[in-house]
């Protein structure tokens, strides 16, 4: 997590440092990426920059914080939306982030998604899903969670706890992110990795769905 000393500095000045390393992350994966580069695109001394962060792992993991925290936003509005209809909801937020990452005019952000996903391991898809190592950030996303699950309309589906709910919403996340990963690597274009989740999503619905609900 960033510094105090960050969280002081003018907001101009926190952005500008953010966008330098968002450009290099983007250029390059975090174990290829370089602190040299960022603080050269950023014009701040290096001495500055662990003022701000621990090292070159600690801004990235906070910059994909801050992308994941958007992400949670945009489910949460979604939920609302299809009236916690978990399945319908989880389709347009694949949707809508897969066209947003296509088309997005700021092509760093396209990147970094790029690297997140071709660059995946436990650390960053254990971030990405549910649990974070800083206790602030873990009890937010928890929280996040917590009311995202009361959200969510269950009565239709073969679910007897939240944690048997949980789990569900972590098996949908993995198959959003092996999707992306199949489009990032150029496994399949656009509409052949929209097919393949919604098959995905639809034969899971086959399996949780009640008999009663089956027959509406």
């Amino acid at each position: 997590m960033p510094t105090k000393t960050f969280f002081n500095l003018p907001e101009e000045k926190r952005q500008n440092l953010i966008d330098a390393a968002l450009r290099e992350f983007s250029r390059a994966s975090l174990a290829d990426a370089s602190i040299a580069n960022i603080i050269k695109d950023a014009c701040i001394p290096r001495g500055s920059f662990y003022q701000y962060f621990e090292d070159k792992a600690d801004l990235f993991f906070y910059i994909l914080e801050e992308h994941s925290a958007r992400n949670r936003e945009q489910m949460m509005v979604l939920a609302i939306k299809h009236q916690g209809d978990l399945f319908t909801s989880s389709a347009e937020f694949f949707e809508t982030t897969l066209h947003r990452y296509i088309h997005d005019e700021r092509s760093e952000t396209r990147e970094f998604a790029r690297n997140i996903f071709l660059n995946m391991n436990y650390k960053i898809e254990y971030k990405l899903i549910l649990d974070v190592k800083n206790p602030t950030t873990r009890e937010r996303i928890r929280e996040f969670y917590r009311n995202y699950m009361g959200v969510i309309d269950t009565s239709g589906l073969n679910i007897q706890s939240e944690e048997e709910l949980l789990h569900l919403i972590k098996i949908l996340r993995a198959i959003l992110i092996q999707n992306f990963i199949q489009f990032f690597a150029g496994e399949a274009d656009e509409q052949e990795v929209l097919h393949s989740f919604r098959l995905e999503l639809e034969l899971l619905k086959r399996g949780l769905y009640t008999s009663k609900s089956n027959e509406t």
